[in-house]
């Protein structure tokens, strides 16, 4: 499988990468707008944006778009994320001109009817609600919040409720405007697709469009540190615990991921197994890697009662401590195993295969192979986890959230010294 990556003389980038033996493929646009991208008056516009796309354009209604995908058999959504905004179809291979001609309109052709809008506003309302009521979902927006104060990245991506409230017409036809121009452009496909026919489709429908700088770019991210405490009569005490980690382009980005799995990626953890197995303080416990353009984090989550809160978050730190300096040749291995197995099963997917296309070209400007990704895997050491660790325990910013139960929790002082001890 070959990727082919083109640049129309806008400005506008398309990447495909045929699929053998496939008979439908993925395509979308991603948009380098996403949540950082907005100002402080701005936030939740992005996602405001994504939520309107489907509500109708000059050609078709909001029933004409779904029903122009799914009279094929295909699927159609988007969403939001803190650096792009993504609209994507998977339809069967005789359909991606359609797909295409869907996704341009609904990018290009908006019309952003006042009662679609207030409608909208109605459902992601809803949705702020939901994720209110959701507190292993709500904590890492607060969490995010204590890494990254005062900072676009560290805002919710879904928006306060007076935000929300208030924007308009103009604030969302602005911000296509102000940041929707082609070289914030990628059209991405995976599958069953003709690069050729991909590239005429690309210049048919986006290569009319005029070149234009974005008027609001991301600033680059300050890793803070804070916590954050949210106490409420809830059944469990919800905890996270984040580090500054490397960027997407840092060398250390693989090692980042391994250790991450290695504390808290799976049943064989050593957070699952020490906290949950061995002394029951939990149910659920992980630890994963998140990474942006130009700053990263390492988190670690747990649910547990009021009561064991102390224990579970000073054995985290133990456990942390502990592995930067006994990390196993073993443990390095299984993980190892499970991120080359997790990127390999993903790709078998045309839909994630696109999306890496996308996000990978966004990021480095290219698209690595896989082979290169596995080899850059296969040479993390045993001694690279342990560096990354003990590194990052002692140098690394980090922030706390807290949601439930957590008025006698330890604070985040008192976990950086014990991290000291």
């Amino acid at each position: 499988m070959t990727v082919e990556i083109h640049t129309l003389s806008n400005g506008l980038r398309v990447v495909c990468e045929v699929m053998p033996g496939l008979k439908s493929a993925s395509v979308g646009v991603w948009v380098n707008a996403g949540g950082r991208h907005e100002r402080a008056e701005q936030n939740g516009i992005a996602h405001f944006l994504e939520h309107m796309a489907f509500k109708g354009t000059e050609r078709r209604s909001a029933l004409q778009i779904a029903e122009a995908i799914e009279d094929v058999g295909g699927y159609i959504n988007a969403y939001t994320s803190r650096e792009m905004t993504a609209y994507y179809a998977r339809v069967l291979e005789q359909d991606v001109p359609l797909a295409v001609d869907v996704i341009a309109d609904i990018l290009l052709n908006p019309v952003f009817d006042e009662r679609e809008i207030e409608v909208e506003r109605g459902v992601i309302l809803q949705e702020i609600g939901q994720a209110l009521d959701t507190p292993d979902d709500i904590i890492f927006d607060w969490l995010q919040e204590q890494a990254y104060p005062d900072q676009p990245i560290g805002r919710t991506i879904l928006g306060p409720v007076e935000r929300v409230n208030a924007f308009t017409r103009d604030d969302l036809a602005g911000f296509v405007q102000d940041q929707y121009g082609p070289e914030q452009m990628i059209l991405a496909a995976a599958g069953a697709v003709d690069p050729e026919e991909l590239l005429k489709l690309a210049e048919a429908q986006f290569g009319h469009l005029a070149p234009r700088a974005p008027a609001n770019t991301a600033a680059p991210a300050r890793f803070g540190g804070g916590e954050a405490r949210h106490d409420k009569a809830l059944e469990q005490a919800h905890f996270t615990l984040a580090f500054e980690g490397p960027d997407y382009c840092a060398d250390r980005i693989y090692a980042a991921q391994i250790y991450a799995i290695a504390m808290g990626g799976g049943m064989s953890s050593r957070l699952f197994q020490e906290l949950r197995e061995n002394r029951g303080l939990c149910y659920t416990i992980f630890a994963q890697t998140g990474a942006y353009s130009d700053t990263g984090m390492m988190t670690v989550y747990a649910g547990t009662s009021a009561a064991q809160l102390g224990d579970l978050a000073n054995l985290t730190i133990d456990q942390m401590k502990k592995a930067a300096e006994d990390m196993s040749a073993e443990e390095v291995a299984r993980a190892r195993a499970q991120m080359k197995a997790g990127l390999l099963m993903g790709l078998e997917s045309p839909s994630n295969r696109a999306e890496r296309l996308a996000r990978m070209l966004s990021i480095w400007g290219k698209v690595p192979s896989i082979d290169e990704t596995t080899r850059r895997i296969d040479a993390v050491t045993t001694g690279d986890v342990r560096d990354f660790g003990a590194d990052m325990l002692t140098r690394a910013g980090n922030a706390m959230a807290l949601y439930g139960p957590v008025e006698q929790a330890p604070t985040l002082e008192a976990l950086r010294e014990r991290l000291a001890a």
